[in-house]
């Protein structure tokens, strides 16, 4: 009898050099750089290079891939004209998904297999998602759609869009951070099924839309909604303790604590964190890091369970005034380098994800009987 591994837990089913995890150690790679040597030193622009060419860029492939992606954030006006129909209480991730998908409508050589086009398909992704997000947010509150810039960061710009107005320098570095650490996580649910895609040969806009599809569960990308909404129904640090015995007491699951695959504290956790604290101190608003930490002392305690990426990012977009429906969003924003570099590996050695199953139904040579007799 076969071996089943439920969820592939424990399988390797491929090779990559874009991101390893180790979770025993509490380590994450993009390309060979530990992602503490990368947080809060390069921008999110020089991590999608690292992405796409497995090098850090010098100034001038910065400039160059820079220019390039700020050259692609127009969107095509049927797109546009979609983001202002859909319906205002649809969920940003789900239009965001359904977007992406019709953005390959407009590319007539998304079908092209040149590796020159797949780059340019994948530069192009990384700039218009963010505008696809940040224009259904405008749209679903009735407001004007601000005309893209080709002057301010990835970061800068999806601010700007959102608002209308160009975001402090702080709160752009803030929203850069959290890009480069939500851009690579290895073989996660939403990268895998994003390649599992790719493997058909399908196109990158297909592949991507899946991932989207994937990145929306709460089990993935949607976790980090719930830790807010967890926040605020314990609405204040005397509440926590009595608030989270309860929880554990009828199994309930405590958003944003624990992780698949670390054992130990989520590498991306301590920038979050302290990113989280300097905001809430800032906006006078301290008990949210402040309840924040409570649940995680009390985790760590009770269950020997660390806080994950989600759990202090909540923080971290609720003090940026960013809207909580946005912050899955804001996870496929920056993942979206991650995941079409990916795509961009399968291609590169492609062979078609094909796995087997084992059969647990009835017993082989079940015969019919006629319908007027069963």
């Amino acid at each position: 009898m076969s071996v089943v591994s439920k969820g592939l837990e424990g399988i390797v089913a491929a090779e990559t050099r874009l991101g390893e995890v180790k979770g025993a150690e509490g380590v994450l790679f993009y390309c060979g750089y530990d992602i503490n040597e990368l947080a809060g030193k390069v921008s999110y622009e020089e991590v999608v290079h690292l992405l796409f060419y497995n090098r850090l860029p010098n100034q001038v492939e910065l400039d160059k891939l820079t220019t390039a992606l700020r050259a692609e954030r127009e969107l095509p006006q049927g797109v546009i004209d979609f983001l202002k129909l859909a319906p205002k209480n649809a969920r940003p991730i789900d239009v965001m998904r359904t977007a992406v998908s019709m953005l390959g409508c407009y590319d007539m050589k998304r079908h092209d297999v040149e590796v020159g086009e797949n780059l340019a398909t994948a530069i192009r992704l990384v700039s218009q998602i963010g505008v696809v997000a940040a224009y259904f947010h405008r749209a679903r509150q009735g407001l004007e759609l601000p005309p893209v810039r080709k002057d301010l960061s990835e970061a800068a710009h999806f601010l700007y869009l959102m608002s209308g107005e160009v975001p402090s320098k702080e709160a752009e570095q803030t929203l850069d951070v959290a890009y480069v650490l939500h851009a690579e996580h290895g073989f996660n649910a939403s990268t895998f099924t994003a390649r599992v895609v790719a493997s058909t040969l399908s196109d990158m806009y297909s592949a991507i839309s899946a991932g989207i599809g994937a990145l929306k569960g709460p089990l993935h990308g949607g976790a980090n909604e719930g830790v807010i909404h967890m926040l605020q129904e314990i609405g204040s640090l005397e509440n926590v303790d009595t608030w989270v015995e309860e929880a554990l007491a009828q199994k309930k699951k405590i958003m944003g604590i624990g992780h698949r695959v670390y054992k130990v504290l989520d590498p991306r956790a301590p920038h979050l964190r302290e990113m989280a604290i300097k905001l809430t101190s800032q906006l006078g608003e301290a008990k949210w890091i402040q309840m924040s930490e409570r649940i995680a002392e009390i985790m760590r305690e009770r269950k020997g369970l660390n806080a994950n990426v989600d759990f202090y990012s909540a923080t971290v977009y609720y003090s940026l005034d960013i809207p909580t429906d946005l912050f899955t969003p804001i996870f496929a924003i920056a993942r979206m380098s991650g995941w079409t570099a990916h795509v961009l590996e399968q291609w590169s050695e492609n062979r078609l994800f094909r796995p087997l199953s084992e059969y647990v139904g009835r017993p082989y040579g079940q015969k019919v009987v006629p319908i007027a007799e069963r």
